[in-house]
């Protein structure tokens, strides 16, 4: 009886066939040293926006382009976090919620003042509401916490996409 090796398929043939395929067809990982995203790293100035979602989307934001010490471009983003009852109980109790995250950004060259991508990303996450005030404030710290990160993964996998089209 034989059964399925995942080793053989992570080393094996399969994994050298695809390695040489995507060799031919000019992948490039978008991190690499000449990949597309490597224009962004550490040159975007990231406009900071103000309140506690502003702060931890500029620091996500940060901690994904890098932060510039000589800036070639600049994001501007607003960041909108809103908070709606999804379950409540027989009792009328709202047991738990959505934390709705929407953010608009743009990206522009600093020397020029040109847009170069622009958009709209928004997400949701969850969290329950609990009896005490104390643990709901935490849940609700987290939900914020979560979506935040979520939305800068998606602002910063958009501006990677469109960084091909960027002047060099």
């Amino acid at each position: 009886m034989s059964s399925f090796n995942r080793r053989e398929l992570l080393v094996g043939p399969p994994a050298i066939a695809m390695a040489t395929l995507l060799s031919g067809c000019g992948f490039e990982p978008a991190y690499g040293t000449s990949g597309s995203a490597s224009v962004l790293r550490n040159a975007v100035e990231v406009a900071a926006n103000g309140g506690r979602e502003g702060y931890l989307m500029t620091r996500e934001l940060e901690d994904r382009l890098g932060r510039a010490s000589d800036p070639r471009y600049q994001l501007a983003y607003g960041i909108e976090v809103t908070e709606s009852a999804v379950a409540i109980s027989r009792l009328n109790l709202i047991t738990r919620y959505n934390m709705l995250g929407a953010v608009t950004y743009s990206l522009s060259d600093k020397a020029t003042g040109e847009v170069l991508t622009s958009g709209k990303v928004d997400n949701f996450t969850s969290f329950a509401a609990t009896d005490t005030t104390v643990a709901r404030e935490a849940a609700r710290r987290s939900a914020v916490e979560r979506i935040v990160v979520v939305l800068a993964d998606q602002v910063v996998a958009r501006l990677v996409a469109a960084a091909d089209s960027f002047e060099t």
